[in-house]
């Protein structure tokens, strides 16, 4: 295996080799939410990213990491989040009348526009929710069409701002014409009310801003948990670490490398560049001067903070105003900067070094460059200090063009996508076929790749197992010996053997390669579809011992992947982990399910007045618990393996039921066939077994699929056969319907099919008009339409009279 490389941020260009501070171990610090919303496909991308190469250092490459992550408490967001919910709270408990209540709704409605909108004021005039819609298509239509603000380019952030605010102000505008004001017009109101009552919330309880994040702490663990994502093992809090952050901006200012500036304290990058080997902004030096992004680095509610000496530097400590948190300092009450947090909760744990540190890309510039400059200011000696050796930056997921972001709310949760769009392994495989540094576009395309990955792995285990079923009457039975994933030890040079050793290479070079996932499902869904023309090419004489070992081999590194959530470390198993598959299950209540299908069958099978078969007897008399009390003494756990017993012995009662239809009687074949659906497509369908009936008198296969995809495809083959019913059925009624129109008509003598028609005034004696009301006569063109409506009547009313006789 070659030595591992990495991309790492502070040294641009391609991957390098990585070598950790102590041999065989990493420590590693990631820089976790800021919890004050739900989480989203955004933060996924990041956290699950970030697992995969953790998981892969710990179980491909065999590195003991110690991984600790931080949870942002204190920040500018919550602050606002926190304290606009309690206004908000108390705002809905107050008395209004109808007309304050509108005009609440009005004033906060022309604030929002004025501060994020203000193309809807730009004639000077009064913004109501009457005239909003006008003036939204007037001043941002061509943003609502897709276009951008400047009329060039591509849309991109400043336009999903546009398209948030306006969703917001179309929300509200909405909600104050009907007066629910409450409710609808939340979004404008939370920011309005903030300006005006912000210094009254008192922020000595800081439970105002603590069970805010308790709570969405506890909802990304949850998302975290539902993705499979391992958790970290030290987990840091900001507001945990207030006292040691203090003191830690005391150090940096006595090396002289911060000042204090009106109660709140900054570090000054002038001094900082000034000691010898020290640069500031390493990770993004393009970046150093965007005002943009230091202004966003410190946070809304810091503008007004006073004193800087240097234009881009930033708030270690920052002074609270009424309506923020604070703690005691030296400099008085404040609280801790974005980026000091960082700083000080990594070093407590990890030291003055650490092998990596990551987060999401968009932290590059101002976050991490701040904690990398503050932190070697911090360990500074009057030479240059390595505070990261390498730092890891996950790439966007994007939409439309745009970032996924809270702030944008052009995102979907994580609560919403597992429960609507992906699950834990789509998603995960989704990221898996991008490089973890490159951006993620979401696309169809994107989705149809993953779907059609999944399925190719999903199929082969499935196969391989009942292949293995059929050979042995267990999948566990095989090849014990190939567990260590080689081929008896061998190297051939050709078939089957030589691919698998090929595809491992290819593994460790991908895996070598800066974690190059998209090489890495590339080699195994090579691997697997080399193995499937293997099997179809050797059918009649088929090694199973080198498939299995393929497919133990898959199922390992889908393990170390993290897509299998129920299989454990070092992933020994063949396929994906059946739920519950672990060493304390009790074979007897995992067994049950299986057991119970078989005694309704068999119960079943002895009603039925079945021909005389020495087979059917045997197998009738036949007991399978003693081969599921071999299972259990093999100490085998897994309830698939457990019940395989019993679902041997129904497939094969099936099987023979099937071939006593030859000489069973109409009524019994009729019984039979419908017991054997029944078996196939609902006994064992709910317990996840699928048996694939085989031509020529071949046994049933049988394999193991999850009983929801199972449950789906039935009830899915159900909804369109009911629907074939009902639509032959309904060009049944309209066929009838046709022709019960079609006959009534007939009925009519053609003698009387113009007398009703008032156009016309008299008629010869076959019935046809010869002239009109008014006396003129029936024009010729006219009457030559007239003849083929009689002549077309007449026909009808022949095989009418015919068909019913002339008395119907």
């Amino acid at each position: 295996m070659d030595s591992i490389k990495v991309h790492n941020s502070l040294k641009p260009g391609g991957p390098v080799p990585f070598v950790p501070i102590e041999k065989g171990k990493v420590s590693w610090y990631a820089c976790g939410p800021t919890v004050y919303d739900q989480s989203h496909l955004g933060h996924a991308r990041n956290y699950v990213s970030t697992d995969i190469i953790r998981r892969i250092l710990m179980h491909y490459f065999g590195f003991d990491v110690k991984f600790v992550m931080n949870f942002t408490d204190v920040d500018d967001k919550i602050i606002l989040r926190a304290r606009r919910n309690r206004l908000l709270e108390v705002e809905k408990k107050k008395q209004y009348s109808k007309d304050d209540l509108a005009k609440l709704g009005t004033d906060a409605f022309e604030a929002y526009a004025k501060s994020s909108l203000p193309l809807l004021l730009s004639d000077g005039s009064g913004l109501t929710a009457g005239n909003y819609t006008e003036r939204r298509d007037t001043a941002y239509g061509k943003v609502l069409a897709g276009g951008t603000l400047s009329g060039e380019g591509k849309p991109g952030d400043d336009e999903a701002k546009v398209k948030m605010h306006i969703g917001n102000m179309d929300a509200a505008a909405k909600a104050i014409s009907s007066q629910q004001v409450f409710g609808g017009a939340d979004e404008i109101l939370l920011p309005y009310l903030d300006s005006l009552y912000k210094e009254s919330v008192d922020t000595s309880d800081q439970s105002i801003f603590t069970d805010l994040t308790k709570f969405m702490e506890g909802e990304f663990t949850d998302d975290m948990d539902n993705l499979n994502v391992l958790r970290p093992d030290v987990v840091v809090r900001v507001t945990e670490y207030v006292p040691q952050i203090a003191k830690f901006v005391e150090t940096i200012v006595d090396k002289g490398f911060a000042y204090e500036a009106e109660g709140s304290v900054y570090f000054d990058i002038a001094a900082f560049e000034k000691s010898p080997g020290n640069k500031y902004a390493r990770l993004r030096p393009e970046s150093r001067n965007d005002k943009s992004l230091q202004e966003e680095g410190e946070g809304s509610l810091s503008k007004s903070l006073g004193g800087k000496r240097g234009a881009g530097d930033f708030a270690l400590w920052k002074k609270s105003k009424a309506g923020e948190p604070y703690w005691p300092s030296k400099w008085g009450n404040g609280r801790p900067g974005w980026h000091i947090e960082c700083s000080v909760m990594a070093s407590d744990v990890l030291g003055g070094q650490m092998d990596l540190h990551s987060g999401g890309v968009d932290l590059a510039f101002p976050h991490h460059d701040n904690e990398l400059a503050q932190s070697e200011a911090f360990y500074c000696q009057g030479h240059e200090h390595t505070w990261v050796n390498y730092f890891l930056h996950m790439g966007h997921l994007s939409i439309s063009g745009s970032k996924m972001s809270k702030s944008l709310k052009n995102f979907q949760t994580i609560k919403d996508a597992l429960a609507t769009t992906y699950t834990a392994r789509s998603m995960r495989i989704v990221f898996l076929l991008g490089r973890w540094n490159d951006g993620v576009e979401i696309s169809p395309d994107m989705r149809l790749q993953a779907d059609g990955w999944e399925s190719t792995v999903n199929n082969f285990f499935t196969n391989v197992k009942s292949l293995l079923i059929e050979a042995s009457g267990s999948s566990s039975a095989i090849s014990e010996g190939v567990k260590d994933l080689s081929l008896n030890g061998e190297q051939s040079t050709n078939g089957l053997d030589t691919d698998f050793e090929q595809a491992k290479k290819d593994m460790d070079t991908a895996m070598t390669n800066s974690f190059d996932t998209p090489a890495a499902m590339r080699a195994i869904s090579e691997l697997i579809r080399k193995t499937n023309v293997h099997i179809k090419e050797h059918a009649a004489n088929l090694d199973l011992s080198k498939v299995e070992a393929v497919a133990r081999w898959v199922t390992k590194i889908v393990g170390i992947l993290g897509l299998d959530a129920n299989a454990r470390p070092p992933y020994d198993g063949l396929g994906w982990a059946s739920a519950g598959a672990t060493a304390d299950v009790d074979p007897a209540t995992a067994v049950q399910p299986y057991r119970t299908a078989y005694e309704t069958v068999l119960a079943d099978v002895r009603k039925l007045d079945l021909p005389t078969s020495d087979t059917l007897s045997e197998l009738l008399a036949r007991n399978p618990t003693q081969d599921f009390e071999s299972i259990v003494a093999t100490g085998v756990r897994d309830p698939e393996q457990l019940g395989l017993a019993y679902v041997r012995a129904v497939s094969k009662l099936r099987d023979e039921l099937r071939k006593a239809t030859s000489t069973a009687s109409p009524e019994t074949k009729k019984a039979i066939l419908d017991l054997s659906d029944r078996i196939r497509d609902y006994d064992l369908t709910n317990l996840g077994v699928y048996l694939d009936d085989r031509p020529d008198g071949q046994p049933s296969l049988i394999k193991f699929v999850p009983a929801a995809e199972l449950i789906a495809a039935r009830d899915e083959k159900a909804a369109k056969e009911a629907e074939k019913a009902r639509a032959k059925e309904e060009a049944k009624r309209a066929r009838e319907l046709a022709e019960a129109e079609k006959w009534e008509k007939a009925k009519l003598a053609p003698t009387e099919l113009f007398k009703s028609d008032e156009r016309y005034g008299e008629w010869d004696d076959k019935g046809m008009p010869t002239k009109l009301k008014d006396g003129s006569a029936v024009p010729k063109s006219q009457l030559k339409k007239l003849q083929k409506d009689w002549d077309r009547q007449n026909k009808a009313h022949t095989e009418w009279q015919t068909k019913f006789g002339s008395s119907a």
